[in-house]
């Protein structure tokens, strides 16, 4: 019996696979074969889920009463979001505003959804984090790249995004801190884009999904000074919740019961169990942990950062937020795809290339995650110096 041929959309032929997570593969083959491997290349902290909220979780399923919530998320939950933005940034968000969801990605999807019509076009940094701009095409968008350097810390400026705005824009992409620079907007840029995508009728959308991760500067929100933008968040980052698949999109008043409408259709709601065992990450106790965890991946880049520069890599513009490393590799070898290859096969180290995140230079630049532990970090870079010599 004959197959019949894949029946593909248009749009597929503009996705590209995630790369980091073929390197990813091979680094799990090579386990396999008895290599040990230093991840470097996954944007996943290594601490466990933190206590408080696996206990809550184990409460919640010994009482057996799994079912849907609500579209937007459980009122607790929702409610202990805008308790956290006041508490922590003096940010008055109303619960009403705030749209539970299926991680980050989810979120962002209901932002874009909600907003694009086919052929608007939206203005993202490149590089950056590759699933937005493969979000935009999936809604029959167009992302449209604003090359970024070090020269602005990799973040768009007001006169790079006038000069790429264009009669379809429909709006602006930032993020903050950002993946894979780990680079900051400070309030007044935030702002100062804010007044210019509004000024042309755009919106603003910013992800803070690494928002708590700072390293020598306060942590914040573009919600304090702005109540007219989209904010994405997630669980996974500062609060170490990766694989409970949970986030929260802030929008803009009025937006709520449509955005409600696109949730029930999509996801009929974010995890249940994910839901409740998060009403714990917000306690003292937990809050602890996870502030002792930022201060140990200070000390990781702290470390790590040295040692890479050391090395010969080129770091222009230090990071002060997540967790990355990005870095110019042009003093050492000519493609970074090439590079992250030989590291992961002859040193065991693996490293997401720049190939990922756009199309600005990406063969000059390598991520480094420093989402292991310290000993392993150096014990990394003592393996690439033997590669390099």
């Amino acid at each position: 019996m004959t197959r019949s041929p894949l029946f593909l959309a248009d749009r597929m032929a503009d996705i590209r696979p995630f790369h980091v997570m073929e390197l990813l593969r091979r680094a799990r083959e090579l386990e396999a074969q008895g290599r040990d491997i230093i991840h470097m290349e996954i944007g996943e902290p290594d601490f466990p889920s933190p206590p408080p909220v696996v206990e809550a979780a184990t409460r919640f399923l010994a009482r057996g009463d799994v079912h849907y919530t609500p579209a937007l998320g459980i009122a607790p939950l929702r409610e202990a979001i805008a308790r956290f933005y006041q508490e922590r940034f003096g940010a008055d968000v109303a619960p009403e505003r705030i749209i539970v969801t299926p991680g980050a990605s989810g979120a962002l999807m209901l932002a874009l959804a909600a907003t694009t019509n086919p052929g608007d076009s939206w203005l993202l940094p490149d590089p950056t984090y590759p699933s937005n701009r493969h979000l935009v095409r999936a809604f029959e968008g167009v992302a449209r790249a604003v090359p970024v350097n070090a020269d602005s810390a990799y973040q768009p400026t007001v006169a790079a995004v006038d000069a790429a705005w264009q009669p379809n824009t429909r709006g602006l992409v930032v993020a903050s801190p950002a993946n894979p620079t780990g680079t900051l907007l400070t309030q007044p840029e935030i702002e100062a884009l804010r007044q210019t995508v509004r000024a042309r009728g755009g919106q603003l959308i910013v992800d803070e999904i690494y928002q708590g991760l700072t390293y020598g500067v306060a942590s914040s929100t573009a919600l304090q000074s702005m109540d007219d933008v989209f904010v994405v968040n997630s669980f996974s980052k500062y609060f170490g919740m990766t694989g409970w698949r949970l986030g929260w999109l802030v929008a803009p008043a009025g937006y709520a019961r449509e955005i409600e409408r696109l949730a029930q259709h999509f996801f009929i709601s974010a995890s249940t169990i994910a839901q409740q065992a998060a009403l714990a990450a917000f306690t003292p106790g937990c809050l602890d942990i996870l502030e002792s965890r930022r201060e140990a991946f200070a000390e990781r880049r702290n470390a790590l950062l040295p040692a890479l520069r050391e090395l010969g890599f080129t770091v222009a513009t230090e990071p002060q937020g997540a967790f990355y490393i990005y870095c110019d590799i042009s003093a050492l070898a000519d493609d970074s795809e090439a590079l992250a290859r030989r590291l992961i096969e002859e040193a065991g180290v693996a490293a997401t290339p720049g190939i990922d995140f756009g199309d600005n230079r990406p063969r000059q630049h390598l991520r480094f995650a420093y989402t292991t532990g310290q000993g392993r970090l150096i014990e990394a870079a003592e393996r690439i110096a033997k590669i390099l010599k």
